[in-house]
């Protein structure tokens, strides 16, 4: 395993910690970079130069804009904006720093860090991640979901429900809970309202500025809609996601919203933790797998003859190969792999991040067939146009002709691909995890609370909550995937816009 990019950029971190100790005199941290940060930091860079290309560029700008235009896209473009944040925080790691000890013989005091990887989400999630109870409980309980058997003061036994040490404990003793749930939430609407408001305001700065119409003509537009892009469904949007964060924000310190698991966890935490782990297994996965279907696509279709026999070859005998069969035996050899080797490892979160990045690499490697199929019928078609004729005439290069004329003609399938396989690839994780072959255990992610909930339900009475929770948010990730993919089908497929 070549970490020497991971080690460069963990010294730099080191650096600038010992830098800010000194200046500062105290370090409370040591920022930690696991190989799929350096991945999503890698991704997120990329996202930004095609943002500032595809604005440069007249016929991208102007496809975007078609996908702009319509309101389901918008809106689902903003709820995965705010799942893409969660994620985004939950990849600044560190190692927080312990209470320092006092050496006696040298006099000075040695620091040390722990041992236990955190992330910039836990510790907003802190009042979540810490308060557990012994098992389950169910959602905005105050009692435990199961019996225990308690020694009574005149020495008898009894089995009753015991109350949790967390979940509503601010409660007395025959209080009801839907009063106090409903007076912490009387505030949340308004707060919803704040940050739709503040978020209409920059969009008001910027429709008045590139329509040149004053500030107060501009948010008539975007309120009735009349604006170039769909800004008001996004408005909406972000609405109700904040008004589920604000709701979120003032029960979750004192109740259990989702409930809690077998081993006492915080429901709402879990499906909070497992966004990142779907959003790098459908990002990373696709930045994977795109070198090799573009690379071997477009050569299989340009060069013909032998390269394409056996590119063909290639794809066709990994199509022949179950793929379930084939992810399960690779992860199941890196698995032993990995397990046999443990000092590659300072943490255990280092070495579940390592079978997570192990795992997207696999379904990148396994999943690259169909897009590379595409390409390659796209550029058997190319490469008979008159302009790629004329340009090989004119004695240009195959390296000239597939950069300058091949290339750009067939990036609205890759985009096009990349959109509808993001939400396949995080069902792909689901499933994976669910027959025992996904992630780490240690990784929390929607497979493994689907999985762990095999048993809940066979329980009776029914523990629905993971389930639940784990499926809808799932749901809300993949469906907003699934219609932000459409709309940009529709945008970027040529077939469609000619139909038109």
């Amino acid at each position: 395993m070549n970490t020497q990019p991971v080690s460069l950029l963990t010294d730099l971190f080191d650096l600038l910690v010992s830098i800010f100790r000194d200046w500062g005199g105290l370090t409370i941290i040591k920022p930690v970079l696991l190989p799929t940060d350096l991945l999503v930091f890698i991704l997120f860079v990329c996202v930004v130069f095609f943002a500032i290309q595809a604005r440069r560029n007249a016929p991208s700008r102007e496809a975007w804009r078609r996908v702009g235009r319509q309101p389901v896209a918008m809106a689902s473009a903003a709820v995965l904006s705010i799942f893409a944040v969660i994620g985004f925080m939950d990849s600044l790691h560190y190692r927080p720093q312990l209470p320092p000890s006092q050496n006696e013989s040298a006099g000075v005091q040695k620091v040390a860090y722990s041992s236990e990887v955190l992330s910039l989400l836990d510790t907003l999630l802190t009042p979540l991640r810490t308060k557990m109870e012994k098992t389950y409980s169910a959602p905005f309980a105050r009692e435990s979901f199961q019996r225990e058997t308690v020694k009574l003061p005149d020495g008898g036994q009894a089995r009753i429900y015991p109350r949790l040490a967390h979940g509503a404990s601010h409660l007395q003793e025959g209080e009801s809970t839907l009063p106090d749930i409903a007076r912490r939430l009387a505030w949340a609407p308004l707060q919803a309202l704040i940050v739709t408001g503040a978020l209409l305001c920059v969009l008001t700065v910027g429709v008045a500025r590139s329509r040149g119409i004053g500030l107060t003509a501009a948010a008539r537009r975007i309120l009735a809609g009349r604006t170039e892009l769909a800004w008001r469904p996004a408005l909406i949007a972000v609405f109700l996601m904040a008004l589920l964060f604000a709701a979120g924000v003032a029960l979750a310190p004192h109740y259990h919203v989702l409930g809690t698991d077998k081993v006492g966890q915080d429901v709402l935490y879990l499906s909070l933790k497992s966004i990142r782990t779907g959003l790098v297994i459908g990002t990373l996965t696709t930045l994977i797998m795109l070198p090799f279907a573009v690379a071997l696509g477009i050569a299989a279709g340009y060069l013909g003859g032998w390269v394409d026999d056996a590119i063909q070859y290639l794809y066709t005998v990994l199509n022949s190969i179950p793929s379930v069969l084939l992810i399960a035996a690779s992860v199941l050899m890196l698995q032993v792999t990995i397990d046999t080797h443990p000092q590659w490892f300072d943490t255990a979160a280092e070495r579940a991040d390592a079978r997570l990045l192990a795992l997207c690499a696999i379904l990148g490697i396994t999943s690259w067939t169909g897009l590379c199929r595409l390409l390659r019928g796209e550029t058997l078609k190319l490469r008979e146009l008159d302009y790629v004729q004329a340009a090989r005439a004119f004695g240009a290069s195959t390296a000239q002709i597939l950069r300058r004329h091949i290339l750009p003609n067939v990036m609205h399938i890759v985009l096009i691909s990349v959109a509808l396989d993001f939400s396949t690839l995080v069902l792909a994780e689901a499933v994976l995890s669910y027959v025992g072959i996904g992630v780490d255990p240690s990784t929390i992610s929607f497979g493994s609370m689907i999985n762990a909930a095999r048993a809940e339900l066979a329980r009776e009475p029914v523990i629905w909550w993971s389930l639940a929770s784990a499926f809808g948010f799932m749901l809300t990730l993949v469906l907003a995937a699934n219609l932000l993919a459409d709309a940009v089908r529709d945008a970027f497929d040529p077939r469609r816009q000619l139909g038109q």
